[in-house]
């Protein structure tokens, strides 16, 4: 018999314990794009640096595409987007990270007014806070039901897509891992594209109408459409549901893509040409609107609402409108509210039936 030494077994008291059963908890994760620290062109580089890199976002062999990424656009678009950045800038910082933060405190207060035992976090999936640190964050802290709502309405592979594999790269890591609900979409889910009829009715009500309606959403590569990506789809539902809602014609709206990058073809029709070209087809006068984004941001705030404005203006139009995303308005953080609520249904939450069933017998107790 060899002469094997076997390790001792360590008293079941001396062993470290993991959050135990009886004290779940449920977390919100809520996640964004993500923003630069400062709209400086140092700040932005690291920021692009990491957003460009993710696979999902750029579909090239990686070693092409990291030469081209280094060796050109991080050498000459940082010092370009930190200019158009300064133009947005506020003093509470970043548009897209305020306005996330508003809604999340919102929510956590909505949530936690409507009887629910739940914390809510914010992520960005480029930049801080990172999904990383606010997820071991939530771990830590005794989370063990874990919901996920990426704040894109319409799917695509390289947004929500993006954020499951950054969410999966955390856990893959982690020793324990929570029950875990994703949402991937909600472009037509009933409440949102109310508060998004009602933000335009809502402007109506003051501007009156245009000669049309554009709902413009972020461009992606028009073969993601042909490889399978439903955005594409989703984008033109959305704007259908909402046209429907507000009573419109085909006529009487659009749908464009906006923000290609590089030369390849995108998803059609582009948004600045075809503002280019309105004017002279009669239509002097458009609303922009842009459902794809739950908060107002460089790409809504720069783009739709000064650099495409020029264009419409300047080929003979008259009248140019953007009407704000849905941000921290009310009938936003309500829509958001009923998702989540939607999706934490049928969750067992220990700590809250404990409390419900003391109740219970309080209150039966004070009957007899």
């Amino acid at each position: 018999m060899s002469d094997t030494t076997i390790a001792a077994i360590p008293d079941v008291e001396s062993v470290p314990r993991a959050a135990s059963s009886s004290n779940l908890r449920q977390g919100v994760l809520l996640i964004n794009l993500g923003t630069p620290d400062a709209p400086t062109a140092s700040a932005v580089r690291t920021y692009l640096a990491e957003f460009l890199a993710d696979p999902r976002v750029v579909e090239i062999p990686k070693l092409v595409w990291m030469l081209i990424l280094h060796g050109i656009i991080l050498r000459i678009r940082p010092a370009k987007s930190a200019a158009l950045y300064k133009q947005v800038w506020t003093d509470a910082g970043s548009p897209l990270l305020d306005i996330s933060e508003r809604q999340q405190a919102k929510l956590a207060s909505q949530l936690q007014a409507e009887g629910h035992d739940v914390s809510v976090h914010l992520a960005m999936r480029y930049g801080s806070p990172s999904i990383e640190s606010v997820t071991q964050n939530m771990l830590e802290k005794g989370v063990r039901q874990l919901l996920v709502l990426p704040l894109y309405p319409q799917y695509s592979g390289a947004t929500n897509g993006s954020t499951f594999d950054a969410l999966g790269e955390v856990l893959r890591k982690t020793r324990w891992i929570p029950d875990v609900r994703f949402i991937s979409h909600y472009h037509d889910f009933t409440p949102y594209i109310d508060a998004v009829a009602g933000s335009i009715t809502e402007h109506w009500a003051t501007h009156g109408r245009a000669d049309k309606l554009i709902f413009t959403y972020h461009g992606i590569p028009k073969r993601y459409l042909t490889a399978g990506d439903p955005y594409h789809c989703e984008c033109y539902k959305t704007s259908r549901l909402v046209a429907e809602k507000l009573g419109l014609g085909k006529e009487e709206y659009m749908v464009t893509f906006q923000s290609r990058f590089g030369r390849e073809e995108w998803l059609q029709p582009y948004t600045d040409h075809t503002l280019k070209s309105l004017p002279e087809q009669g239509v002097k006068s458009v609303q922009m609107i842009c459902p794809g984004f739950s908060a107002d941001c460089l790409e809504t705030i720069e783009e739709i609402g000064i650099e495409n404005r020029d264009y419409f203006l300047e080929a003979g139009g008259k009248r140019y409108e953007y009407i704000a995303a849905l941000n921290a308005q009310p009938e936003h953080i309500a829509a958001l509210e009923s998702l989540i609520e939607k999706n934490l249904g049928g969750w067992e939450c220990p700590e809250r039936d404990s409390q419900l069933s003391a109740e219970l017998a309080t209150a039966m107790g004070s009957d007899k």
